[in-house]
């Protein structure tokens, strides 16, 4: 960590400014070799020109310089606000490798303000999140996250963990101490409570994966029920092939669009049917597993047709999946005689579509839909990791509760350590001696 790195901060292509950033013991040197000039002060910006190592002039451009440790790597560190494009950022960047810097790896940045105490990890992936931000809600998330939202929960969650470690150690070694008589019965409150707030983030974090990711929107149906028509519909421009030969679609096509606020992948499906056509199988395959990777299904049904069995077997494939997912049910083909039998359907109270504004009816019942899905009160987690990590400290915990009753405090204990090491990956690597600290700081051992 004693190098000095250099990047440039903006996105590539032609804009009015551009930022070249250099964090390091040297940055200030380098600085002021670049510039010619003698010194910067902290905070300050500051006109200057920049020169190579030949002592041609680059570009005139504004030096920031941030004094170690105020800065968000902690270590000294130079911005130099040069005009955009490619050109003038990549040659100052040049020089500035000329001059004792070396190209930061990814992230790098973001690395040494962990390693210098300045975030924690919640911070690092929130900070990397919203650079990736699909919508106005996940934005407003991450930013508290970089708050400190989540980090407070899990030092809180922590503490609980420790605390009922303490107990368990001293209880263990130091028998003969007078404990309070409900310490047990307090404890076993405690877990249970902290048991039931991280199911309840863990469920809505899955839930509302799609924030952070985009969410995911499958169409589904039987062969030649108006899937592609609808895509094609809702984009606005013929993406999807359309005929009246069943089994046309035979792979899934998938385009992105914005509803509301949000970024949706929207995924038109082949028709799901028995089918012994090994290309169309395969797409069928896929169809279903588009299902099941979706956050929200829109189900086309025929109205001019009568109810078979490929109806039966959409339904009942809806039906596996109706308490995991939004599930927008539609009838297409409306203008025709109606046919099928939609009291089947009546659970889902599907949709009339109508041919000249479908893909606004359907639109309105997606946002309805995002909107339903994005609301909540819980915290949110931003990763697949963090949420593994509070699932492992989840069952720890529920895995603690039992030997804690039975008054078994070793394996009480074993399964306690396993709890505050998963939660405690989620932020900052866990530092055993708070135990110590907790056993004799709060139970007043050594008399």
């Amino acid at each position: 960590m004693n190098d000095t790195i250099a990047a440039v901060a903006t996105a590539g292509g032609i804009g009015s400014v551009a930022i070249v950033r250099v964090s390091g013991e040297r940055a200030l040197d380098i600085a002021k070799k670049i510039t010619k000039r003698s010194s910067f002060t902290p905070r300050y910006a500051t006109l200057a020109d920049l020169y190579d190592k030949e002592g041609e002039i680059i570009d005139e451009a504004i030096v920031i310089y941030f004094k170690a440790p105020h800065s968000f790597t902690t270590e000294d560190v130079v911005e130099f606000q040069c005009h955009g494009g490619t050109v003038v950022a990549e040659k100052i960047l040049d020089t500035i490798f000329d001059t004792g810097a070396r190209p930061a790896e990814p992230g790098e940045f973001t690395k040494r303000a962990f390693i210098g105490g300045r975030i924690d990890l919640t911070e690092a992936e929130a900070i990397a999140k919203l650079i990736e931000a699909k919508s106005e809600d996940a934005a407003k998330i991450l930013a508290r996250q970089m708050k400190g939202e989540l980090r407070d929960f899990v030092e809180d969650a922590r503490e609980r963990l420790l605390r009922a470690v303490a107990f368990a150690e001293v209880t263990i070694d130091y028998a003969e101490e007078d404990l309070p008589e409900d310490l047990v019965e307090n404890i076993s409150h405690q877990l249970d409570e902290l048991e039931r707030t991280m199911e309840r983030i863990v469920s809505s974090s899955e839930r509302r994966r799609g924030l952070i990711e985009g969410f995911k929107v499958a169409i589904v149906g039987k062969p030649n029920v108006g899937k592609s028509s609808l895509l094609n519909a809702i984009l606005n421009y013929e993406r999807a092939i359309v005929s009246s030969i069943a089994g046309t679609t035979r792979d899934t096509i998938e385009e992105q669009i914005r509803v509301g606020s949000h970024l949706v992948r929207i995924v038109d499906t082949a028709g799901i049917r028995h089918s012994a056509d090994t290309i169309e199988k395969i797409g069928i395959e896929r169809s279903v597993a588009a299902i099941r990777q979706s956050d929200i299904v829109i189900a086309l049904f025929d109205s001019s047709s009568q109810w078979d069995e490929e109806d039966d077997r959409m339904l009942s494939l809806l039906e596996q999946y109706e308490h995991e997912k939004e599930i927008i049910a539609a009838l297409s083909k409306t203008d025709l005689p109606q046919k099928l039998d939609i009291s089947k359907l009546k659970r889902l109270s599907p949709l009339r579509l109508n041919k000249e504004n479908r893909a606004q009816q359907i639109l309105g019942a997606l946002e309805e839909r995002l909107s339903k899905m994005a609301q909540g009160d819980e915290l949110l987690l931003v990763s697949a990791r963090q949420i593994e990590a509070l699932k492992r400290t989840k069952d720890a915990v529920k895995s603690a509760k039992e030997p804690l009753l039975n008054g078994e405090l070793e394996i009480f204990t074993f399964y306690l350590t396993e709890a505050i090491t998963a939660i405690s990956s989620i932020s900052k690597p866990v530092d055993f001696n708070d135990i110590m600290d907790k056993m004799f700081g709060e139970f007043c051992l050594g008399k």
